[in-house]
């Protein structure tokens, strides 16, 4: 029963006014021609119109073409009557104004149009009605594609170089300061960009017409302004023409290029004026860069630089320019100042971290903090760090076992020797506070990244380390260690860092040495010398200096005491040896004399010396008996006695 109605229906439907194409489309027609000429529509002719494409198309086996036909019959009389319109006007603008006006009408038909003709876009495919719409956005629909060729065909390929060559002339005008109405121009591009029917690229009309002829005005236009305002502005003021005029095109192709996604336009358009206002004078505008550097004009420089960043590798002279001027000033401010600064380690720095700041300023300022730039500051800094124009260190090298000398900057030991300064107790760290003695730090780090033998400075600082950890003089130890961490964080060498690590455990466990064996001493009842010395036992791989070890006869109270160190060392840590290295030792000793008694803080040495006058106060003792009583070279035995009548 089912199958039967159904076949009623459908013999019912054929047989409903044998439909025919000639039948409807005098009832179609005039529905059409009101959505051509946007005129109103009612709902019942809207319905209608979509009905009848649907029957046609679908009882009339050569209706689709027929209806195809017919529209594009209509749509180009249509358009026809709209290129009369225009063409009577012989002014170009206001030719452009009557283009724009019918253009704009028929492409928003073009979204109206097509969609009664569902059906018959179904029909020309061949498939059902799912499957294309599925497959077809509007854009590709069949009628949309006709009505958007008819105009092509007709309108747009007669006039399009009149549309075009007006339209580069209000560009043109805009340029020289006249107002215009910008949608003229926009009108013309929206016709190259949607007139194209190429699946491949629906942008080549767009791209081989109006862009071109855009670029091509716009290469024109600044190759016949730019070089005369260059002449009678000079270069600096050119500068800001150029910038100004870069960033006004940019903004104009924004409006009247195309910009969807996958589309160049705007990035050709800038490459062409980059090549007209800035590659083309380049040269001449370089040439302006050292004096601008020399002269501290960040304005200046800043706007060069922006400028010649967008030329490929535009920006490599000026870096050039830079690495010099850091240089050469520099080394010049260094020799100015050499009186102070060799012989003053902590104006040595100063003057150091004064030029980086300097020149890190004037890279911020100029060029935005580059990492180009900070590369070249870097280069030219690191030369003048290890410059030995103003002081050099002789250090002793060997070549085919032929010792030499190389002369190297005397900036790390100077490095070391302002560390030394800070980290021990002496008047400079008392008038710090802990905070500003570690900025101080990091400023030398600062420094210290620039020195290419980091090698000399920690032989220098570990040896500034050494005599401060034996004679207990840091000012803060926390802050000790806390130095060796950062040297470990900005790399330097780490078998020396790991060294200072170990220095800083040996002194820990020389201490816990130390209380035991004053005990062990106490109960021997030898507590009163016990109480008086600290023997710091230390590890020789860690501590080793490369001065040879100076022997000594020491006060006979010392060398009873030694033997009873060593003996107890030995039971404690079997295997080891203990090598005296007096010469890294001092004492306090009591004088006294007629005129009062004093406390004097000795070394090792001038302890020998004063030792020897304990028996006979007041009795002269010749040079070679001072020698055999103390055992000590002459060399430094002379170095000693100068060394306590010097003051």
């Amino acid at each position: 029963k089912l199958s039967r109605g159904i076949g009623v229906f459908y013999g019912n439907l054929k047989d409903k006014g044998s439909l025919q194409f000639e039948d409807k489309w005098d009832s179609m027609r005039p529905t059409v021609l009101k959505l051509l000429r946007q005129e109103p529509v009612t709902r019942a002719e809207w319905q209608d119109l979509f009905w009848d494409v649907h029957s046609v198309c679908l009882w009339d086996d050569k209706g689709p073409g027929k209806v195809h036909k017919a529209l594009q019959d209509d749509i180009l009389e249509f358009i026809k009557q709209a290129q009369q319109r225009t063409l009577t006007h012989q002014d170009d603008t206001a030719l452009l104004k009557a283009y724009i006006a019918e253009w704009r009408k028929f492409f928003t038909q073009c979204s109206y149009l097509p969609k009664p003709f569902g059906q018959l876009e179904t029909s020309l495919a061949g498939k059902t009605v799912s499957s294309v719409q599925k497959k077809n956005s509007p854009e590709d629909s069949i009628v949309r594609k006709l009505m958007l060729d008819s105009w092509n065909q007709s309108i747009f390929s007669n006039i399009k170089q009149r549309l075009q060559d007006s339209a580069m002339k209000l560009v043109h005008s805009e340029r020289m300061g006249e107002a215009f109405d910008s949608q003229l121009v926009i009108g013309v591009r929206e016709s190259y960009v949607n007139l194209c029917s190429d699946p491949e690229d629906k942008l080549k009309i767009y791209k081989e017409n109006f862009e071109a002829a855009y670029i091509e005005a716009t290469e024109a236009f600044y190759k016949a302004q730019a070089p005369q305002y260059l002449a009678d502005n000079g270069v600096q003021n050119y500068m800001k023409y150029a910038d100004m005029k870069l960033k006004e095109e940019e903004q104009r192709a924004m409006r009247y290029l195309e910009t969807r996604k996958g589309c160049d336009s705007v990035q050709k358009l800038t490459e062409c004026c980059v090549h007209v206002l800035v590659t083309a004078f380049k040269e001449t505008i370089l040439a302006e860069c050292s004096v601008m550097i020399k002269r501290n004009e960040t304005d200046k420089l800043l706007l060069m630089f922006q400028l010649l960043d967008r030329v490929p590798d535009g920006i490599n002279p000026m870096l050039r320019d830079l690495e010099e001027h850091i240089k050469n000033q520099g080394l010049a401010d260094m020799v100015a100042a050499a009186e102070t600064i060799t012989t003053d380690s902590e104006k040595y720095v100063e003057q150091l971290l004064s030029l980086f700041n300097i020149f890190s300023m004037l890279v911020k300022k100029a060029f935005s903090d580059d990492p180009r730039f900070l590369t070249s500051r870097d280069k030219a800094y690191k030369h003048v760090v290890n410059d030995t124009t103003v002081f050099r260190l002789e250090l002793p090298s060997k070549q085919k076992g032929v010792a030499k000398t190389q002369p190297e900057s005397k900036c790390p030991e100077l490095l070391a020797n302002y560390c030394d300064m800070l980290l021990r107790k002496t008047p400079l760290s008392k008038k710090l506070t802990s905070d500003e003695i570690d900025l101080r730090l990091k400023d030398v780090l600062l420094v210290l990244k620039y020195v290419q033998n980091k090698d000399v400075f920690m032989r220098y600082h570990k040896a500034h380390l050494t005599r401060r950890l034996i004679l207990d003089s840091s000012a803060d130890s926390e802050k000790e260690e806390n130095m060796v961490e950062w040297l470990r964080e900005v790399g330097m060498p780490a078998d020396y860092v790991n060294k200072l690590a170990r220095m800083f455990q040996d002194i820990k466990v020389s201490e816990d040495l130390n209380s035991q064996f004053k005990e062990a001493i106490r109960d021997k009842g030898h507590g009163s010398i016990a109480d008086c010395v600290n023997i710091k036992v230390l590890n020789a791989g860690a501590w080793a200096r490369s001065s040879e070890r100076v022997f000594v006869s020491l006060p006979m109270e010392l060398e009873d005491y030694i033997p009873e160190v060593e003996e107890y060392y030995r039971k404690t840590h079997s295997g080891r040896k203990l090598q005296w290295h007096h010469l890294m030792s001092n004492g306090i000793i009591t004088f006294k004399n007629k005129v009062g008694q004093y406390d004097l803080e000795v070394t090792t040495f001038q302890m020998a010396v004063l030792f020897s006058w304990n028996q006979r106060p007041n009795e002269r003792i010749p040079l070679e008996n001072l020698r055999l009583a103390t055992e000590l070279p002459d060399t430094e035995l002379r170095r000693t006695l100068w060394s306590l009548v010097a003051f």
